[in-house]
């Protein structure tokens, strides 16, 4: 597998150093992505760069996986209107392991294959350096002019920017050239990768690694992930899209890939996927004549959940859109986690009762319009039964005069109630 043609018809190849495809293809290189560890969980718009280094260890090469601590104390203006909060160690190492977690899924970190991934944290390094140290064996090697140029600082020093810039952020390309630099000594690392914004850091750092050691080092950075509408990837109205199930639930995480258009499902299956380029080109080509079916966006979202969360939590997923639909059975409903059944009815209308009352049996008139308002009146109520628009569970009330029980909760607390075919509400046992 050539890396960088694997790149290019996938569309996350956005520059290239001169001489970084005859480096990879002279020898086993290592090459580094940097990731912020301000949170304690990826989102999606990291994986673009994660998929990178997939990408690069299927190719046979070394993925280096650096987290900046150092650089999270600081913030990188890249990209950026204003600075960030800057977090303490015992934050940044706490995150760091739960990124670690999530990266194994994604990245070969523990066989003994010679290209296996490997994680550092440039905490480790700089920690060392005394600021004397720092301007002697670093700043001195890197002139102000040539600071000044790259656009991430023009940006925030220029008219457009009223904040300015802080010399403490200012200093970030110095500090990320650091890293690159010390890779290179010590990890013979030769390549940096990142997004497109992150080019003149990077190329900073081979800058640095020319001045001082008069080797050779290289850049390659992919675009910036958009989406159709302009709007920015990876967000939704909750926020980011996250990849820890405790922020972003499976079900949630599938519904984002299923609901993206079709112009960005095939970009993104490109992309975000494993699935090679005849694969895909199938898949696009059959979506094409039959695109009211979703097939890509179905398939996107299966890879996309297996490949971060399980199988299992696919399945889940899958059992959970179901029920929107009415296509779900009781016994699907059973089988369903709490965290998934909130998540599939968010913001449905939710009736607090007792549980007491549930334990001998109650009405279905009484349930559903004395201790809650799902219907006005027990009038009304009987009209809609009769008409078999009245479901519990997903099974349909056939008579005003059953009795529902404790025996129906679902994960012991809940009811399903639903009216017609699209009006859903929840009942809450306490």
């Amino acid at each position: 597998m050539n890396f960088v043609e694997e790149l290019k018809w996938r569309g996350m190849l956005h520059d290239i150093m001169p001489g970084t495809e005859e480096q990879l293809q002279k020898e086993m290189t290592s090459a580094y992505v940097g990731i912020d560890p301000t949170a304690n969980s990826l989102h999606i718009g990291h994986l673009v760069s994660v998929m990178m280094l997939k990408h690069f260890q299927t190719a046979g090469h070394k993925p280096l996986v650096l987290v900046g601590g150092a650089t999270g104390m600081i913030g990188d203006p890249s990209g950026k209107s204003q600075e960030r909060n800057l977090l303490d160690e015992e934050t940044l190492r706490y995150n760091q392991e739960c990124l670690k977690k999530q990266l194994e899924k994604l990245l070969d970190f523990n066989s003994d294959i010679e290209n296996k991934a490997e994680m550092v944290n440039n905490y480790d390094w700089m920690k060392e350096y005394s600021f004397l140290e720092f301007i002697r064996d670093i700043g001195k090697h890197i002139t102000v002019n040539y600071m000044m140029a790259k656009d991430s600082v023009k940006k925030r020093i220029g008219e457009e920017s009223k904040a300015g810039m802080s010399f403490t952020e200012f200093s970030y390309q110095l500090v990320q050239g650091t890293d690159f630099y010390h890779l290179y000594k010590s990890k013979n690392c030769k390549l940096q990768m990142g997004g497109s914004d992150q080019w003149g850091n990077i190329t900073t750092g081979t800058e640095l690694i020319r001045r001082k050691t008069g080797g050779e080092a290289f850049a390659l950075t992919c675009p910036l992930i958009t989406k159709a509408d302009g709007n920015k990837f990876g967000k939704t109205e909750e926020g980011n899209v996250w990849l820890d199930p405790e922020l972003t639930t499976p079900y949630k995480f599938y519904q984002f890939w299923l609901n993206v258009s079709d112009e960005d499902a095939e970009k993104y299956i490109k992309i975000f996927t494993m699935l090679s380029e005849e694969k895909i080109d199938s898949l696009i080509e059959k979506h094409r004549e039959e695109p009211h079916l979703r097939s890509l966006q179905q398939r996107l979202a299966k890879e996309m959940t297996i490949m971060v969360h399980s199988e299992e939590d696919y399945n889940t997923a899958i059992a959970a859109t179901k029920i929107l639909f009415g296509k779900a059975t009781t016994e699907e409903l059973k089988k369903i986690d709490e965290t998934t059944f909130l998540s599939v009815f968010d913001g449905v209308p939710m009736f607090d009762m007792e549980k007491s009352k549930l334990d001998n049996g109650i009405n279905i008139l009484s349930l559903l319009a004395d201790e809650t308002q799902v219907f006005l009146s027990k009038g009304d109520l009987r009209r809609t039964i009769k008409g078999g628009g009245v479901s519990v569970n997903k099974e349909k009330v056939l008579s005003d005069e059953i009795t529902v029980n404790s025996e129906r909760l679902l994960n012991n607390k809940y009811l399903l109630v639903q009216k017609g075919k699209k009006n859903y509400f929840l009942i809450r046992v306490i």
